[in-house]
Order: C-alpha cells, then structure tokens, then sequence
C-alpha cells in the first residue's frame, strides 16, 4: 500500500502562513510503503483536531489554519447526533466545547452531561463551539495559554461540511491534505442503536472518498470496530489501532496491555496497518543518567510492518524531562523513527521537518 502525498505550500495562505517543504527521513520497512510524492519518505504531520493549539479544536477555522500550515493529514473525531448524522467533535459529550448548557439547559441527563447523541442536527447548528473549557473551572481554557475559551465563534461541523472544506483547500491550493477519521466510543453508539461505522463510510462514499486509500485514514481505540471495518465492511481504506493506557476506560475495556506485546501486535497486523500509541508508551521519562528512557514499541511495530504514528504532540504540555518541542521532535523523529505525529502544533513540525531535511 501507499500513501503519495505531494506537499505544496502557498504564499500569504490563513494568517499570512507560507510555507515552502520538501521533506525528507529515513526510510524503514514498514514506511516505504508511504512514500510521498516528494520521492524520499518522511513522517507525516497530523494536525490533531486541526492547528488546535492556536484555535478551538475541531472547527474549520482551526482546520482551515492547519491546511495553511502544511500539515500532511487533519484529524476528525466523529459522534452522531440523533439522526445519525456524523458531526466533528473529540467527546460523545457537548459539555465542554460548546454552550448546550446554555441554549438546551433542560437538556442534560441524569448525570449531568449533555450527549450530542440526543440532539438532532438542526439543534446541534444552534451551537457555537469555544475553546476546551477545564472541569469546573469555569471558563477556564484547559491549556490556559491558547485561545481564550470565551463565547464561541464558530459552529460545530459535519464530517460531509468538513470533507468538502479540505477538499476546496486541496483544489485552490494545489494540494493533498488528507483525512485521519477517528471514530469515537463505537461501543456507545451500538447501545444507542447506531452503526457510526457504518455512517462514517456512508458519507466518504457520498464524497467520493470511499476507496481513496492515499487520502483517509480511519482510526479508532476499538479493536473490534476496526475488525468490524475490515471483515464486514470490507473497507480497503488503512486503518489504526489507537493503543490508550488501561487507566482510561476506552471502548469495551480494551487491554492495550496486550496490545502492546508481540501477540498484540501481530494480531493488530491482521485487520489494521499501523498503530497510534500514546507518547509515553514510548518515551517513559530519564533514567538515572539523565538519558531518555526508550521502550522498544516502535522497533517491534515495525518488525510487524505496522506503521506507527504516535499522539498527542504538544509544545504546551511537553513528556517529564523533555524541555523543548524540538528536543521532543529530535527524540521521536530523529532519534526512534516514527512514521508520523499527531501534533496541536503542526507549524512547528513543519518547521521542524524543513530544517532537519537534507536537499
């Protein structure tokens, strides 16, 4: 399989943004099948919930930004609202990025949350979407340095609305950017009655996307969803096996655990192309000689040709004993080789890309 991804940057593009790239890494067994256009193999940059460390995730500003900013992929994460209709929002829940307290204060469940599954789309339109707001703390940003998390400035986007975006960007900027489709808490969904695979699929085929291999990543923390993808969907769309912390109560109870083993791995091989692991099952801090402790997932992923794109990389929230976003960059990047990031900051790597590449 592979991914061409042709990289062309535009003057004067969202917030006066230019940027010229032609990237470059070395290339390993299980990246060679993702060469971009540009010849030389590189990581790719994903812009995680689009350039979100500037704007609030998951609207098209922040999405529209991140395309400036030449990030290679723009992530997604997909709930359904009552009429099935999928909508970009990280959480089943509206609490705390939109103002459904607000204008639906009756609305909210026994626990107190509001569930963008009991809303319909015509009502979800009736929101504004604001900066990730911290529990309890008022309006609080959960990143107090970004964007101030005041009233919102823009709405809350269906996967078709933001497809169709990306793609009038790619058509008046001459580029490539793709998608990368988390869908999000399938196991609740199906006890709500829904197939969110099903719709997300439905509407990459009414998009045309539905056998753009080189264009759309689909991801999910839900090893049987993804499998579910696979055998029954019979998608040929790559797919990535989002490995979390057990801690975190995802989907079903999943062991990522095992996930994680040898086993693990060559299961995941079986149904999916790559895997997304959290940063610190990688990077697990300083030893006691103050060298970066590595763990050997990426090593065996590869051995397993699976792709490996880690999450999440922020310049604001940086791993114990990491003191810069390019230190984090060099370790990850130059260091354990990574096929891609997911990045709130995907100017930085960007950048960062552009001056480690070797003409």
């Amino acid at each position: 399989m592979r991914c061409h991804i042709r990289i062309a940057r535009a003057a004067s593009v969202l917030l006066s943004i230019a940027l010229a790239a032609s990237f470059t890494a070395a290339a390993d067994t299980a990246r060679e099948k993702w060469k971009p256009m540009t010849a030389e193999s590189r990581p790719i940059v994903i812009a995680h919930r689009g350039a979100s460390g500037y704007l609030p995730e998951h609207t098209l500003p922040a999405k529209a930004l991140a395309h400036g900013m030449g990030a290679d992929f723009l992530e997604q994460d997909i709930v359904l609202t009552k009429d099935a209709v999928p909508i970009v929002l990280h959480d089943i829940l509206l609490d705390s990025t939109t103002d459904v307290a607000t204008i639906f204060p009756d609305r909210a469940r026994a626990d107190g949350h509001f569930y963008a599954i009991d809303f319909s789309l015509a009502e979800i339109r009736r929101l504004r979407a604001h900066e990730r707001r911290a529990p309890g703390r008022g309006d609080s940003s959960v990143f107090p340095a970004r964007f101030p998390a005041g009233p919102g400035l823009s709405g809350v986007p269906t996967l078709a609305e933001e497809i169709r975006l990306v793609e009038g960007l790619n058509r008046s900027r001459g580029m490539h950017t793709g998608l990368y489709i988390e869908l999000k808490a399938p196991q609740f969904h199906n006890a709500e009655g829904m197939d969110i695979a099903r719709a997300v699929l439905d509407v990459l085929e009414k998009e045309g996307l539905s056998e753009a291999r080189e264009h759309v990543f689909l991801q999910c923390f839900d090893p049987p969803t993804l499998k579910y993808l696979k055998n029954t969907l019979q998608t040929s769309l790559p797919l990535i096996q989002l490995i979390g912390d057990n801690s975190w109560g995802e989907d079903g109870g999943t062991d990522y655990d095992y996930l994680r083993s040898d086993e693990g791995l060559a299961e995941i091989a079986r149904y999916a192309d790559g895997i997304g692991p959290w940063i610190r099952q990688i990077y697990t801090g300083r030893d006691a000689e103050g060298k970066a402790a590595v763990t050997d997932l990426v090593a065996r992923a590869h051995r397993a040709n699976l792709l490996v794109h880690p999450f999440t990389f922020r310049r604001d929230a940086l791993p114990p004993g990491i003191s810069s976003y390019r230190e984090l960059l060099d370790l990850f990047i130059g260091q354990i080789g990574v096929d891609g990031v997911f990045t709130d900051f995907p100017d930085l790597t960007v950048n960062y890309l552009e001056s480690v590449t070797t003409p």
